[in-house]
């Protein structure tokens, strides 16, 4: 599904990604952790072909990503913060979306399951962080793709919505899709994933389960886990 070997990536003389393997075989959700500038954005972007790698290989469905644009349309991308031009309205971008895509069945439902009918004719511009938020989501989950990467989801999100997106995430992760997700809540993600990837000064400290990662630091919680793994690290 996914298949990286001996990533490297470098902006100036700040080595980002050093000598990265990565192999997702497909179907799961996959958690990308790491302390802030431990390469995970680089790592996300270097997938989608958004940052040009220095050394290496990013395989995605078969396809290199640096010989072949067209397997981005087999990943749905969820970006951190939704930059939407704000003179349309919600239902301009969603149609302009779909034209530019495919056609899409789940729009309709989704903008039901996340409460975006009231919002529908008012301009992105006018839009809270969350309400904006609930948008990304259903530009993101409105397409059938096998791929969901999916950068700090929860953003902005009110209880109700973020109970919505986890029961989302479970549907396609039972439809057999892999889903990559970076998030600093951690509980969200002892809820939902199952492997970690523990990334650190650009290499993979960790990668395994909840209970591996548990076992691994000695630590009985998920917390405790992560900032054991952060602090006395071993390569993974």
């Amino acid at each position: 599904m996914i298949q990286i070997k001996d990533l490297h990536k470098k902006f100036g003389k700040n080595k980002v990604l050093d000598q990265l393997d990565l192999d997702i075989e497909g179907g799961g959700i996959f958690a990308i952790l790491g302390p802030n500038g431990s390469g995970k954005t680089t790592l996300i972007k270097s997938i989608l072909g958004m940052v040009v790698i220095d050394q290496g290989s990013i395989s995605v469905l078969g396809s290199s990503v640096s010989k072949h644009w067209k397997y981005r349309k087999e990943i749905n991308y969820l970006p951190q913060i939704a930059n939407f031009p704000g003179n349309l309205r919600v239902r301009e971008l969603i149609k302009m979306i779909q034209d530019l895509r495919q056609k899409s069945n789940k729009s309709e439902k989704l903008v039901q399951v996340f409460q975006l009918d009231p919002f529908l004719d008012k301009k992105l511009s006018t839009l809270s962080g969350g309400t904006k938020q609930k948008v990304n989501i259903v530009l993101t989950f409105m397409f059938d793709s096998p791929v969901l990467i999916l950068d700090e989801p929860t953003t902005g999100l009110d209880p109700a919505a973020l109970i919505q997106l986890k029961a989302l995430i479970q549907q396609e992760k039972e439809q057999g899709k892999t889903i990559l997700i970076t998030s600093h809540i951690l509980s969200f993600v002892e809820e939902v994933a199952d492997e970690i990837v523990y990334l650190l000064e650009g290499k993979i400290y960790f990668r395994g389960t909840l209970s591996q990662l548990k076992k691994t630091t000695g630590q009985a919680d998920f917390e405790h886990a992560i900032a054991a793994i952060a602090t006395t690290p071993t390569h993974a």
